[in-house]
C-alpha cells in the first residue's frame, strides 16, 4: 500500500475513532435525519445558521460504518464557518468526486482532507456511506421535513 493510501486510511480511522463535532445541538435552527437502509448507517445533522447565512455551528450524532462516520466528522469540521452557498458548492463538488464524475485531483485543492474519500468511487456501495452525511446536511439547509434515505 502506498504511503498516501496509508495516510488516507489512517485519517478515516482517526475520525471514526474520535469523531469531531459528534453531539446533539439542542438549539439548532436547521436539522435533518438521514439513513441508509442497506447498511444501517443513521445520522442526524444539526446546524445553527446565522442571519448572514453563515454556518456558525454544525454537529452530528448517530451511528454507522467508519466511512460514514468519518465523512460526517470531516464534513462538519470543514463546513463550520462557511456560508450556505459555499456548503451547497462543496456538496456538489464532493458528490461529483465520489460519484466519479470529475477527476479527484482537479478538486483536491478545494476539498483538502475531504479528498480522502475520492477512492470510494471504485466501490459503488461505499459511495452511499461517504455521501449520507452530505445529503442529510443539504436537506437540513433546505429544511426538508422528511428523512433522507441514501439511494445513490
Amino acid at each position: 500500500m502506498s504511503e498516501i493510501r496509508e495516510l488516507y486510511q489512517e485519517l478515516i480511522l482517526d475520525h471514526n475513532r474520535n469523531p469531531r463535532n459528534f453531539k446533539k445541538l439542542p438549539d439548532a435552527n436547521h436539522s435533518s435525519e438521514g439513513f441508509n437502509p442497506l447498511c444501517g448507517d443513521h445520522y442526524h445533522i444539526y446546524m445553527n445558521v446565522d442571519e448572514n447565512s453563515v454556518i456558525e455551528e454544525i454537529t452530528f450524532d448517530g451511528s454507522g460504518c467508519a466511512i460514514s462516520k468519518s465523512s460526517a466528522s470531516l464534513m462538519t469540521s470543514f463546513l463550520k464557518g462557511k456560508t450556505v452557498a459555499e456548503a451547497v458548492h462543496f456538496f456538489d463538488l464532493f458528490h461529483d468526486v465520489v460519484m466519479g464524475k470529475i477527476d479527484p485531483e482537479s478538486a483536491e485543492d478545494e476539498l483538502g482532507k475531504l479528498s480522502v474519500f475520492a477512492g470510494v468511487r471504485e466501490f459503488p456501495a461505499r459511495v452511499k456511506c461517504a455521501s449520507l452525511a452530505w445529503h442529510t446536511m443539504k436537506a437540513a439547509l433546505v429544511e426538508e421535513n422528511k428523512p433522507v434515505v441514501s439511494t445513490e
